[in-house]
Protein backbone atom coordinates (compact mmCIF):
# COMPACT_ATOMS: atom_id res chain seq x y z
CA UNK A 1 0.00 0.00 0.00
CA UNK A 2 1.62 3.78 -1.12
CA UNK A 3 1.37 5.86 1.46
CA UNK A 4 -1.23 7.78 -0.59
CA UNK A 5 -3.36 5.19 0.03
CA UNK A 6 -2.32 4.78 3.93
CA UNK A 7 -3.95 8.83 4.26
CA UNK A 8 -6.97 8.02 1.87
CA UNK A 9 -8.12 5.43 4.70
CA UNK A 10 -7.13 7.10 7.55
CA UNK A 11 -9.96 8.45 9.88
CA UNK A 12 -8.05 11.61 10.58
CA UNK A 13 -8.22 12.68 7.13
CA UNK A 14 -11.63 11.83 6.67
CA UNK A 15 -13.76 13.66 4.54
CA UNK A 16 -10.35 15.88 3.93
CA UNK A 17 -11.19 17.08 -0.06
CA UNK A 18 -9.03 14.57 -2.50
CA UNK A 19 -6.87 17.41 -4.05
CA UNK A 20 -5.01 18.07 -0.69
CA UNK A 21 -3.76 14.19 -0.08
CA UNK A 22 -1.79 14.36 -2.75
CA UNK A 23 -0.06 17.46 -1.43
CA UNK A 24 0.12 16.16 2.09
CA UNK A 25 1.94 12.58 0.13
CA UNK A 26 4.97 14.73 -0.83
CA UNK A 27 5.79 14.83 3.16
CA UNK A 28 4.76 11.70 4.19
CA UNK A 29 6.51 8.29 4.47
CA UNK A 30 5.61 4.66 6.41
CA UNK A 31 7.59 3.61 9.12
CA UNK A 32 7.28 0.65 11.91
CA UNK A 33 8.57 1.28 15.15
CA UNK A 34 8.93 -2.09 17.30
CA UNK A 35 8.26 -2.75 20.92
CA UNK A 36 10.10 -0.53 23.36
CA UNK A 37 11.07 1.80 20.65
CA UNK A 38 11.00 5.79 22.22
CA UNK A 39 9.95 8.26 19.94
CA UNK A 40 10.79 10.99 21.70
CA UNK A 41 10.91 12.54 25.32
CA UNK A 42 8.97 15.98 26.59
CA UNK A 43 11.12 19.04 25.61
CA UNK A 44 12.67 17.20 22.40
CA UNK A 45 12.32 19.09 19.22
CA UNK A 46 9.14 18.23 17.59
CA UNK A 47 10.17 17.77 14.33
CA UNK A 48 7.30 14.86 12.93
CA UNK A 49 3.79 13.75 13.79
CA UNK A 50 1.86 10.16 12.50
CA UNK A 51 -1.04 9.01 11.52
CA UNK A 52 -0.97 5.77 13.53
CA UNK A 53 -2.33 2.56 11.33
CA UNK A 54 -1.93 -0.31 13.37
CA UNK A 55 -0.45 -1.13 16.89
CA UNK A 56 0.43 1.36 20.26
CA UNK A 57 1.96 3.70 21.48
CA UNK A 58 2.06 4.93 24.75
CA UNK A 59 2.24 8.93 25.83
CA UNK A 60 3.83 9.65 29.12
CA UNK A 61 4.88 12.77 30.85
CA UNK A 62 7.87 13.12 33.38
CA UNK A 63 6.59 13.81 36.89
CA UNK A 64 9.82 14.11 39.91
CA UNK A 65 10.15 11.62 41.91
CA UNK A 66 7.99 9.27 39.68
CA UNK A 67 10.28 9.17 36.54
CA UNK A 68 7.98 9.10 33.15
CA UNK A 69 4.05 8.46 34.19
CA UNK A 70 2.10 7.13 31.53
CA UNK A 71 -1.28 9.31 30.54
CA UNK A 72 -2.56 7.85 27.23
CA UNK A 73 -2.26 4.78 24.75
CA UNK A 74 -2.90 5.89 21.21
CA UNK A 75 -3.98 2.63 18.37
CA UNK A 76 -4.89 2.48 15.25
CA UNK A 77 -6.98 5.62 13.64
CA UNK A 78 -5.26 7.90 16.05
CA UNK A 79 -3.08 10.88 15.97
CA UNK A 80 0.36 10.91 17.30
CA UNK A 81 1.87 14.53 17.48
CA UNK A 82 0.78 18.19 17.93
CA UNK A 83 3.75 20.03 19.03
CA UNK A 84 4.91 20.11 16.25
CA UNK A 85 2.40 23.10 14.96
CA UNK A 86 2.60 25.37 17.88
CA UNK A 87 6.14 27.00 19.03
CA UNK A 88 8.41 26.60 20.40
CA UNK A 89 8.00 23.30 18.24
CA UNK A 90 8.89 20.76 21.42
CA UNK A 91 7.04 17.59 22.67
CA UNK A 92 4.75 18.51 25.84
CA UNK A 93 4.57 14.38 26.10
CA UNK A 94 7.08 11.41 25.72
CA UNK A 95 5.92 8.43 23.74
CA UNK A 96 7.17 4.80 23.72
CA UNK A 97 5.77 1.68 21.43
CA UNK A 98 3.99 -0.51 23.14
CA UNK A 99 3.80 -3.06 20.44
CA UNK A 100 4.62 -3.33 16.91
CA UNK A 101 3.51 0.23 15.66
CA UNK A 102 2.60 1.24 11.70
CA UNK A 103 2.48 4.71 10.93
CA UNK A 104 2.52 7.32 8.17
CA UNK A 105 5.26 9.92 9.71
CA UNK A 106 4.75 13.42 8.24
CA UNK A 107 8.22 15.87 8.28
CA UNK A 108 6.70 19.03 9.92
CA UNK A 109 8.47 21.71 8.62
CA UNK A 110 7.19 21.11 4.90
CA UNK A 111 3.20 20.37 6.34
CA UNK A 112 3.52 23.80 8.18
CA UNK A 113 4.95 25.39 5.21
CA UNK A 114 1.49 23.67 2.92
CA UNK A 115 -0.46 24.91 5.47
CA UNK A 116 0.92 28.58 5.34
CA UNK A 117 0.32 28.19 1.61
CA UNK A 118 -3.06 27.04 1.30
CA UNK A 119 -5.70 28.95 4.37
CA UNK A 120 -8.42 26.40 3.70
CA UNK A 121 -6.09 23.63 4.22
CA UNK A 122 -4.33 25.18 7.10
CA UNK A 123 -7.35 25.62 8.73
CA UNK A 124 -8.76 22.75 8.36
CA UNK A 125 -5.86 20.32 9.75
CA UNK A 126 -5.33 22.83 12.52
CA UNK A 127 -8.68 22.34 13.31
CA UNK A 128 -8.79 18.64 13.61
CA UNK A 129 -5.01 18.75 15.46
CA UNK A 130 -6.88 21.52 17.93
CA UNK A 131 -9.00 18.36 18.56
CA UNK A 132 -6.32 16.23 18.90
CA UNK A 133 -5.16 18.30 21.58
CA UNK A 134 -8.17 18.92 23.60
CA UNK A 135 -8.36 14.69 24.02
CA UNK A 136 -4.74 15.17 25.03
CA UNK A 137 -5.04 17.52 27.87
CA UNK A 138 -8.01 15.78 28.74
CA UNK A 139 -6.49 12.39 29.44
CA UNK A 140 -4.02 14.28 31.17
CA UNK A 141 -6.21 15.80 33.66
CA UNK A 142 -7.45 12.39 34.33
CA UNK A 143 -4.33 10.77 34.78
CA UNK A 144 -3.52 13.39 37.41
CA UNK A 145 -6.69 12.67 39.07
CA UNK A 146 -5.67 8.98 39.37
CA UNK A 147 -2.52 9.87 40.85
CA UNK A 148 -3.05 12.35 42.50
CA UNK A 149 -6.86 12.35 43.91
CA UNK A 150 -8.55 14.92 45.70
CA UNK A 151 -7.39 15.31 49.76
CA UNK A 152 -9.79 13.06 52.06
CA UNK A 153 -11.38 14.58 54.02
CA UNK A 154 -10.52 14.84 57.85
CA UNK A 155 -13.05 13.35 59.74
CA UNK A 156 -13.62 15.76 63.16
CA UNK A 157 -14.61 13.69 66.47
Amino acid sequence: MTPLEMLREHPFLADLPAQWLPRLDGYARPVVWHPGHRLFRAGQPAERFWLVRGGEVALDFPVPGRGDVGIETIGPGGVLGWSWLFPPYRWQFGAVAVRRTTTVEFTAEGVRRLMASDDRLGRELTTRFMAVVVDRLQASRVRLLDLYGYPTPVSRP
